[in-house]
């Protein structure tokens, strides 16, 4: 299962999205800090759901960090837009 799969499938699980992309960005980032050949490296990551009614948003971003668990220290970066 790659990166991509393993997020999509986690936010699933935890939050139930009505909307939800994840983008493996890593090659527009090539020769910078933290690329790997090969991608999933780089994530952007655009999710919806009401799970996170009246959370801020450093509440939202750390309930994905815990949803995504032992994903976060294998990748460089993870770019997260969080919405209810």
């Amino acid at each position: 299962m790659t990166v991509t799969d393993e997020i999509r499938t986690r936010l699933m699980a935890a939050f139930e999205p009505r909307e939800l992309e994840v983008v493996d960005d890593s090659e527009s980032h090539r020769g910078h800090a933290g690329f790997q050949e090969g991608g999933e490296s780089h994530f952007n990551v655009r999710i919806r759901a009401s799970a996170f009614q009246g959370q801020s948003r450093v509440a939202r971003h750390r309930a994905v960090h815990k949803a995504l668990g032992d994903i976060v220290p294998r990748i460089h970066a993870l770019a997260l837009d969080i919405d209810t």
